[in-house]
């Protein structure tokens, strides 16, 4: 139905009129600028066989036409020349499908191009846009603040033995005040998404391989999803994924603004080659819970969007009262469907360096055409922009503990999250 639109990932029209635009986007990701040649020159290829192949069938079909008027003596000779053309097309068709084939495959290898003002460069040459809030003073409050772990296991919240023991390692059980912690940070994070205008979705947490290809997960970082090869599914590292889905196929409305949905859902991540990075605790973890939020937008929106998308993130942070900063992700750190990437880091005491808790990215263009998301223009159909943005996990519950941490081990609930846990205002040890 809608896989043939997989071809579409970059628009090639674009990409033929100005290919240097392309070249520059490689560089700043720090990837080899030659595939964009590489893909022009397939292309060119591609469009020579096509041409040669629909000349040959016209050929084919004209001589085919001539068979009924022609006389009993020149019929052999058309027919001889009627089944050589058809070999002909044969093999001109094979040759045009093997170097479609040739071009999908460098496709699907260029990630999206990068935004105009991304910083160039890897993960730490990203450039901080605003700082929120300033971190505790423990030495001036006279203790030594406890990891988020050692608190956990202090108010019975967290149990990494026995996820261990069950699962292995970087699993972990959420209990009594930890489960219904994560529980009201999600609700919190579900009611400000719609309050903003969000539709509220549960979401599978099994896909297609043609929707986990689709957003673009199947690349460089393939070795971090999990694959049930038996049923040929995906488990999502986040609800994106399913959300992206959602309307593939689709001619979608967005006459009056963004279609906006909300994802509630478990995300598993196999977390490879991160070993010894952030393993005490639920920082870096195989499963955790997640809301997030998804944008249909026009491409001409998606800028706006994405600004929107930040705000009611940071409007979560607020909610929590967590310090933290605003980050540009440099080109060489966003996934191969990110046009640009905005993180929001919350401070962490116990290791005094900024957390990321949430991402939100301007995938334009990228991954509608290759999910075939349109909608309908004055010049007929074309992609639409996708945009995603964390709005609470698993993982805050980190910055959440260790920043409203006390000195007897209790953690001052945030006001914002009173409400949710029946006007509870201080977690006590057991």
């Amino acid at each position: 139905m809608w896989g043939r639109y997989a071809r579409g990932v970059i628009d090639l029209k674009s990409l033929r009129e100005d290919p240097d635009v392309a070249r520059a986007s490689q560089r700043s990701r720090g990837e080899d600028p030659e595939l964009v040649d590489r893909v022009l020159a397939a292309d060119e290829r591609r469009r020579g066989m096509l041409t040669g192949f629909e000349q040959l069938r016209a050929q084919q079909k004209e001589v085919s036409r001539s068979v009924g008027k022609a006389s009993p003596e020149e019929r052999p000779a058309i027919l001889t020349r009627a089944k050589a053309l058809a070999e002909e097309v044969k093999a001109a068709e094979a040759e045009a499908n093997a170097a479609q084939a040739e071009l999908d495959e460098l496709l699907t290898q260029l990630p999206n191009l990068v935004a105009d003002g991304v910083p160039a460069g890897g993960e730490d040459d990203y450039v901080v846009l605003k700082e929120v809030g300033s971190p505790r003073d423990f030495t001036a409050e006279g203790f030594e603040p406890q990891d988020h772990l050692a608190l956990g296991e202090g108010l019975g919240a967290i149990d990494t033995e026995r996820g261990a023991k069950v699962s292995g390692s970087r699993f972990y059980f959420l209990t009594g005040i930890g489960a219904r912690l994560e529980l009201a940070l999600l609700n919190a994070a579900m009611d400000t998404a719609t309050a903003a205008g969000f539709t509220p979705v549960i979401t599978p947490t099994l896909v297609k391989p043609e929707i986990m290809a689709g957003t673009g997960f199947l690349g460089a970082h393939a070795a971090e999803i999990y694959h049930l090869e038996v049923d040929d599914l995906y488990l999502v590292g986040t609800s994106e994924v399913a959300l992206a889905g959602y309307h593939a196929g689709e001619i979608i409305d967005l006459s009056d603004g963004p279609k906006r949905y909300a994802g509630w859902s478990a995300c598993y991540r196999r977390e490879a080659g991160s070993h010894g990075k952030d393993t005490r605790g639920i920082i870096r973890v195989h499963q955790f819970h997640k809301v997030e939020m998804f944008s249909y937008a026009r491409a001409e929106d998606a800028d706006a969007e994405h600004q929107r998308l930040l705000g009611w993130e940071e409007q979560m942070l607020a909610l929590v009262d967590l310090p933290y900063r605003v980050i540009d992700t440099a080109a060489g750190d966003l996934g191969s469907s990110a046009a640009r990437k905005f993180d929001c880091e919350a401070w962490l005491p116990t290791q005094e360096r900024y957390l990321e808790l949430t991402s939100t990215s301007n995938c334009t263009t990228f991954q509608a055409r290759r999910l075939n998301v349109r909608e309908r223009g004055e010049r007929g159909t074309h992609p639409v922009a996708t945009l995603n943005g964390t709005l609470g996990t698993t993982r805050w519950i980190v910055a959440i503990l260790e920043n409203h941490q006390q000195p007897d081990g209790s953690v001052r609930v945030p006001e914002g999250l009173r409400p949710y846990l029946g006007g509870l205002e201080v977690l006590e040890p057991r």
